[in-house]
């Protein structure tokens, strides 16, 4: 009885790892994406300062380049953190579901346990 009590406690804690993993992910995705949509208001500042909106004109604003280079490695990077994010969101699942099921095994075991008579043997 003492070893699935251990064996839950450790489920547990594994729910909560992933829970983690999870939500450490999420406020990922969501910095980035603010970061994005800042470097998107900096290259339309820039663009709107200088007069050029052609990434492609000589004269071009070398921050405007430089901060639609790191915009779109933000986007990239909110693309791969987006399927890191599935595959944690899917591992949390499956922990759940492990832990529910050790949990209902312990619950089952305990009302057969209290089901038993005092005097009778295990």
């Amino acid at each position: 009885m003492k070893s699935r009590e251990g064996l839950i406690r450790a489920k547990r804690f594994k729910v909560e790892e992933k829970r983690r993993q999870v939500g450490q992910i999420e406020s990922m995705i969501a910095e980035f994406e603010r970061m994005t949509k800042d470097l998107d208001d900096q290259v339309t500042a820039e663009q709107e300062r200088s007069g050029i909106h052609d990434a492609d004109h000589f004269a071009y604003p070398t921050f405007a380049k430089a901060a639609i280079q790191r915009r779109d490695n933000l986007i990239a990077s909110i693309s791969e953190l987006r399927e890191r994010l599935n595959l944690a969101e899917g591992e949390c699942s499956e922990a759940i579901e492990e832990l529910a099921k050790y949990q209902a095994i312990a619950e089952r075991d305990q009302e057969r346990h209290a089901d038993r008579a005092p005097g009778e043997a295990a």
